[in-house]
């Protein structure tokens, strides 16, 4: 794979500009016809006022809506920003050094830039609030979970830490609270097949090879709910979420299983209740035992009351 080579942008909110490499069997007689081929959903007139405005460039400069195309090379510019609703909360800092950055995300909140989510993710606001222009993830949250992640301060360590959760070297706990059901034998191991199809919403859990695996125990119970305990071996997309809901205990606020509903994106008042209560590894670099906890708790269980109505019936949530 092609390195990207470095940007003669500067960063701008926190972001690295885009970088198109022009094909080499191009046949195109301008950048802009180029451009209208290789983003054919920009808006009428975005692209030639980019160029106009000297907001696309090469290694020597601004290029205009007549320059030629010259395969082989490499643009820059900087994305057009979604609007967003500013997400109301914080982003807690649970431990920094030169080398890392943990942080409690808040619910509602996506780790890293992705669609219609950018300047309202931790990576840009603490990049931004923290003047940490190189900080970046070793591993991500779901943006409707909460809890624990682990950030890099400088890049050439990012590979370190990346490969203890692609090595599955890191303990990772959970904290979901579901309804309880007497007839559902805990602790379980679940494991099972998860597809998650492109351009599809919802995982599922399919025949075949499995290859999730979530242990999964009841830590308390309190009239209709419980409260859980999930500890992954491995991390399929939704995994937890799905693995929960095959058991017939969906997870409350989970606008995804076991039916999908349509709910606002800036709609704050059901957040998932699901936490990535800790972090537990040997630092790649020291050698050092580290363990990270969320201080955060989950609003069903401390607000248990106000909760009672939005709590399936047992078994509704179950997988077939």
């Amino acid at each position: 794979m092609r390195r990207a080579l470095p940007s003669p942008l500067p960063r701008r909110h926190g972001l690295e500009p885009a970088e198109l490499r022009l094909p080499d069997d191009g046949q195109w007689p301008t950048l802009l016809d180029y451009l209208r081929a290789r983003l054919p959903w920009a808006q009428p007139g975005r692209l030639e006022a980019m160029l106009d405005d000297g907001e696309v460039v090469d290694r020597d400069g601004p290029l205009g809506r007549h320059t030629p195309y010259r395969p082989g090379t490499s643009i820059w510019f900087h994305r057009d920003l979604p609007d967003e609703a500013p997400v109301p909360f914080e982003i807690d800092v649970l431990y920094r050094d030169d080398d890392l950055l943990v942080v409690d995300k808040p619910h509602f909140l996506a780790t890293i830039p992705r669609g219609r989510h950018v300047l309202q993710t931790a990576l840009v606001r603490l990049r931004t609030e923290l003047d940490l222009p190189a900080l970046s993830p070793a591993h991500r949250l779901d943006r409707i979970t909460a809890g624990v992640v682990l950030f890099v301060v400088r890049p050439e360590l990012r590979g370190a830490y990346q490969s203890l959760f692609e090595h599955r070297s890191v303990r990772k706990v959970y904290e979901a609270v579901a309804p309880f059901d007497p007839a559902v034998e805990l602790p379980v191991e679940r494991v099972s097949r998860i597809v998650k199809e492109r351009g599809v919403f919802a995982a599922q859990e399919l025949p075949g090879e499995p290859n999730s695996s979530t242990r999964i125990e009841l830590v308390e119970q309190r009239g209709e709910l419980g409260r859980y305990r999930l500890l992954p071996v491995t991390g399929r997309t939704h995994q937890l979420r799905l693995h929960l809901c095959a058991l017939g205990l969906p997870i409350l606020g989970d606008p995804l299983y076991p039916v999908v509903l349509d709910r606002a994106v800036d709609d704050w008042s059901r957040p998932l209740q699901l936490l990535a209560r800790s972090l537990e590894f040997t630092d790649p670099l020291s050698g050092q035992a580290r363990r990270f906890e969320s201080r955060r708790s989950l609003q069903a269980w401390t607000a248990y009351g106000e909760w009672l109505g939005a709590v399936p019936e047992v078994g509704s949530g179950a997988l077939s």
